[in-house]
């Protein structure tokens, strides 16, 4: 399948556009035609390239996890080390790409939002590194869980501001982001964290992350001599998975995106909007929480300036989310993912807290990697698949992230590890 681009206003399919306020049209305006004429710039290219390799590190590399493989018997493992990117994350990206095109905007404030604090942590690096002012709107829930990003944020110079509003959580982040930006547009450049809101920004985000394909694809070819059987990335808005996919969409791979299942699709508390599909995880389409009687359903809405699959109660407003990863409890999703999913070139699944757990302590004691939880999914859907491949397959993981963020939730989670085995 030849994967086009969206067209001018912004729609992958029936996906994506742009819903906002009247009066962000004009700065989103502003963003296209920048974007556009900067992504032809030579020098901006140039530019972007050289921070890439120079401060950021690319290429990552590409690791084969050799006992973990071992271990499961089936398929061989590689994994794309996102991880060892500066600041920990596939996030440094995008957030210095989208720094780079606010500076020659002429911006000189910047604001962000974060769930886990990669994002937040990406953005006050870029703009420490090009001396921009620095927001990041935070939940104040996901500001007690991850507590040391908040603190590296801090340290970078940025003024995290603590959201109280709603869930407490990256929805409300989000919220905030957009108020002020719609109080402050015209100084202020919003870097949106994933491949979602209003257009441009899933395809800016895309563009950014696309890096992580190419490099991936080049490096697979060098190292496996072949192309990999499946590509596995986690997805909470759709960033690293995107990034990764891309470049493998004309090519005979199988790809997989994994949502948080949280404590499993039929009890409603999960962060899963196109994995529903899948009759292992759901009950006739629906996830029923029994404690409040709800329906949680993932249907087609508007949503923070897109179109796109939302997760909605049964009175169509939005539901709240639960994942143990800060960085995947998001109601929505890109749109260009739930365009793949229509075209059945992605297929979308899940993964419980549990299994994102045990999969986190399984890498730490096989390979002395420790992943991030949003990464742990991923894994731990490669885990699930690898035993049944054949020894000759090869299953690539994008671990988007460090895990450095996530101690203290996986300490509190209370996970008993034994001889490298979750109980």
């Amino acid at each position: 399948m030849t994967q086009q681009l969206p067209d001018p206003s912004g729609k992958y399919g029936p996906y994506g556009g742009r819903y906002v306020p009247e009066t962000l049209m004009p700065a989103l305006d502003d963003l296209i035609e920048a974007y556009e004429e900067l992504r032809e710039d030579a020098s901006f290219r140039a530019e972007f390239e050289h921070l890439l390799q120079t401060y950021v590190g690319r290429p990552t590399p590409l690791t084969c996890a050799r006992r973990l493989s071992e271990h499961l018997g089936g398929a061989q493992i590689y994994l794309k080390r996102e991880d060892l990117a500066h600041t920990g994350a596939h996030k440094i990206n995008n957030a210095l790409g989208q720094a780079l095109l606010a500076k020659r905007m002429g911006k000189r404030r910047v604001i962000a939002e974060t769930g886990a604090g990669q994002h937040g942590v990406a953005t006050a690096t870029a703009c420490a590194l090009l001396g921009l002012q620095c927001v990041v709107y935070m939940g104040t829930i996901d500001m007690a869980r991850q507590q040391p990003n908040v603190e590296r944020m801090r340290l970078l110079g940025a003024e995290v501001r603590g959201v109280d509003s709603g869930t407490k959580t990256l929805k409300d982040a989000v919220n905030e982001a957009i108020r002020d930006w719609v109080t402050n547009v015209h100084d202020t450049y919003y870097i949106i964290g994933s491949a979602l809101g209003p257009h441009p920004y899933p395809l800016i985000c895309r563009e950014f992350q696309s890096v992580i394909g190419r490099e991936a694809r080049a490096q697979m070819l060098a190292q496996a001599g072949r192309l990999p059987d499946e590509i596995i990335a986690c997805v909470g808005g759709g960033s690293n998975a995107i990034g990764i996919f891309y470049a493998f969409l004309d090519d005979p791979v199988r790809l997989v995106g994994v949502e948080a299942g949280g404590y499993g699709i039929d009890t409603g508390k999960h962060a899963a909007r196109l994995a529903i599909d899948d009759s292992r995880l759901t009950i006739e389409g629906a996830a029923i929480d029994n404690r409040q009687s709800t329906i949680v359903n993932a249907r087609i809405g508007v949503f923070q300036g897109m179109r796109t699959m939302v997760l909605q109660n049964e009175d169509g407003q939005i539901a709240e989310t639960h994942s143990v990863s800060a960085g995947l409890d998001y109601a929505g999703v890109g749109p260009e993912h739930v365009y793949l999913r229509d075209l059945k070139r992605v297929e979308y699944t899940a993964a419980t807290d549990d299994a994102a757990l045990e999969a986190f302590h399984t890498l730490c004691r096989l390979e002395g990697i420790i992943p991030a939880l949003e990464s742990s999914h991923a894994i731990a859907e490669a885990i699930r698949r690898a035993p049944a491949l054949p020894r000759d397959s090869i299953l690539l993981v994008n671990l988007s992230g460090r895990g450095d963020k996530d101690l203290n939730t996986v300490m509190k989670a209370g996970l008993k590890v034994e001889h490298g085995h979750c109980s």
